[in-house]
């Protein structure tokens, strides 16, 4: 990664506007953003080049079989899932690395 940085001028819709003027440093905000939207841009290029084509069709019939999942879980199983997928998140962020169970 190089040193340079380039300084933009971009235009944004108010709903934009109004979130990234909450963010500390909406240019890191934005920067994270668009990387985020590279990585899935180069798996959906590798999944091409594997032969998975991936279809707004496949994609809403997999959205329907997991909300079918989800919705016969308790709420109790829901919460510590989504704090159990938090924490996960805390911690990536955080730099923290799992360690294999010994």
């Amino acid at each position: 990664m190089t040193s340079a940085m380039r300084k933009l001028s971009i235009s944004v819709p108010p709903d934009v506007a109004e979130r990234l003027e909450r963010e500390a440093n909406a240019s890191a905000y934005i920067t994270q953003a668009v990387r985020d939207g590279m990585r899935l841009d180069a798996l959906d290029a590798e999944l091409a080049h594997q032969g998975i084509r991936i279809t707004e069709q496949g994609v809403a019939e997999a959205r329907a079989r997991r909300a079918a999942v989800e919705a016969e879980w308790s709420p109790e199983r829901r919460n510590a899932l989504r704090e159990r997928a938090r924490q996960h998140a805390l911690d990536t962020s955080a730099g923290a690395v799992d360690q294999p169970a010994a």
